[in-house]
């Protein structure tokens, strides 16, 4: 191989890397799910991509940077959000809002005669905060109990894509 052609392949394989690596700080981010605070819709274990570059929306599954190590939990509320919870039913502003995602576990609970979400609020979620929980909630650390309210700069981005295992490849919904 001619010293130009190693030249050739050193500025590629640059120019790759340095592709890469924007895309991975900017935009895009694998994360591994550690825990099961979010079964079933997502397992311990599971290989995600998290997209750092779009907005979220109530609902959307989040990637938390904590002090030790990172949190998968869906966002509930936003600033300025009345947030309550009574008999198993969510309510944002004070209308019931629907969680279809936890009818799995809303069913586990009640048959071993547990709520799956212990009653709480109402209160205000502050300026500049976020309220998260995890869908497994009777084994969940989140806003209610540990975590507390979310900053905005702690939120990596949004679930997208689980790629491992390769059985379980699908978008996150």
């Amino acid at each position: 191989m001619s010293k130009k052609e190693l030249v050739s392949w050193g500025k590629s394989l640059l120019i790759a890397l340095g592709i890469a690596l924007v895309v991975r700080t900017f935009f895009f981010s694998p994360y591994i799910v550690e825990g099961s605070s979010m079964e079933p819709t997502l397992h311990d274990q599971e290989k995600m991509f998290v997209n750092k570059s779009v907005d979220f929306v109530r609902g959307d599954i989040v990637i938390i940077k904590g002090p030790a190590e990172n949190y998968v939990k869906r966002v509930i509320g936003f600033p300025g959000d009345k947030i309550e919870m009574k008999n198993d039913q969510l309510f944002i502003n004070g209308e019931i809002s629907k969680e279809p995602y936890l009818s799995h576990n809303l069913k586990a609970a009640q048959e071993i005669g547990s709520r799956l979400t212990e009653d709480f609020g109402p209160f205000i979620v502050p300026k500049g905060r976020y309220f998260v929980m995890g869908d497994n909630r009777l084994h969940s650390t989140d806003s209610r109990n540990g975590l507390g309210l979310i900053k905005e700069e702690s939120i990596v981005g949004k679930t997208e894509f689980i790629f491992f295992p390769f059985t379980e490849v699908r978008v996150v919904k």
